[in-house]
């Protein structure tokens, strides 16, 4: 006999845009990701389902937002720079900010700072952080 939920939507660019429920240990759920700005005022959000991490969420915020100009011209579509928690400290969103010439505030777990410092000088430079910015 087995046990557990079946089978889920596992990859978050083919879950149906109808759908924005994960099955967990608690049951159903849904996460709300969103990205604001520096105020607090939501740009973008997207829902998704409660089992999905808010990494692989990120690119897809970023690709939404367009942000209006007061006078004419495209939306803009790169904030100057982007903070966020812990949670969101990974190489690929690193990489993705740095290839879009974005400025990443945020911190580094202090679990993957233990893994950098055990490689030595292999481990690479710490990230970049700006304390007071953040």
């Amino acid at each position: 006999m087995t046990q557990g939920a079946g089978s889920n939507y596992k990859n978050l660019c083919v879950e149906p845009p109808d759908h924005a429920l994960g099955r967990s240990r608690g049951g159903l759920s849904t996460k709300i990701h969103q990205l604001v700005d520096g105020h607090g005022h939501p740009l973008v959000v997207l829902v998704g389902p409660g089992q999905a991490g808010d990494a692989p969420m990120f690119v897809r915020l970023m690709s939404h937002l367009r942000i209006d100009r007061v006078g004419p011209g495209r939306p803009r579509t790169r904030p100057k720079r982007v903070c966020a928690d812990k949670a969101y400290s990974s190489r690929a969103i690193r990489r993705h900010l740095r290839e879009r010439r974005i400025v990443a505030v945020i911190p580094e777990p202090a679990d993957q700072q233990g893994h950098r410092k055990r490689r030595g000088s292999r481990g690479g430079r710490p990230p970049a952080f700006d304390r007071a910015d953040y």
